[in-house]
């Protein structure tokens, strides 16, 4: 459903997947687009399968428009501004499912911003990283997460491959998971459906071991 959230600079534009049959969801979700200046948007189509992906694990997931982007109010920061947008989203889904373990992704940029918000909000439980863009930007920070993390990068990426990260980062901190999709370049193209499905059994499997240690 199509909902409304205050950002830290105006009303942010949001899309709220819960789990399908009415099911309570296991934990919650948000999900970051790419680039505000390069046409980056919460219906970008890598965004909507990682969404979906986390949807059919179980999660409720919040897609929505940083600031500036389309109907969201604001202009872009680019210096953390998105982050605290991001702040923002995690706030109203924390509102909405009180009590609820609370995840946050992206992709792209949006991956990036979700790294930098970890960093601050201790509330982030899990990360979801879809092409962190390792050879467009600074993702250093990325040493200092501590939550368990998955991160998928396409073989075949522009903005940074699975090699170039380990090079960047050869002692990634434990419970960092990376996986590579062959043949994929930055947008996935033909292999949404595998990104999905990637996402999906990845938060399945976490979900499923965090149950058997609280049973």
């Amino acid at each position: 459903m199509d909902v409304a959230l205050q950002g830290p600079a105006g009303r942010l534009q949001a899309k709220l997947w819960e789990p399908e049959g009415g099911r309570a969801p296991r934990a919650v979700a948000v999900v970051c687009h790419p680039h505000p200046l390069h046409g980056g948007t919460m219906d970008n189509k890598v965004v909507f399968r990682t969404a979906r992906g986390l949807q059919h694990a179980g999660l409720a997931v919040l897609r929505f428009d940083f600031r500036g982007v389309r109907r969201s109010e604001g202009a872009h920061d680019g210096q953390g501004g998105e982050a605290r947008d991001l702040g923002a989203a995690l706030d109203w889904m924390e509102e909405r499912y009180p009590g609820a373990e609370l995840w946050a992704g992206g992709f792209s940029f949006g991956s990036r911003t979700a790294v930098q918000r970890a960093l601050v909000d201790p509330r982030i439980r899990r990360l979801v990283l879809v092409a962190l863009p390792v050879r467009a930007f600074d993702c250093s920070a990325l040493r200092d997460v501590r939550v368990p993390t998955l991160v998928v990068m396409g073989e075949r990426d522009t903005y940074g491959t699975l090699p170039e990260l380990r090079h960047q980062f050869p002692e990634l901190p434990p419970g960092i998971e990376t996986l590579e999709i062959p043949g994929a370049g930055h947008f996935f193209d033909d292999q949404t459906q595998e990104l999905q499905e990637t996402v999906r059994a990845w938060a399945a499997r976490v979900l499923d071991e965090r149950g058997a240690t609280t049973r």
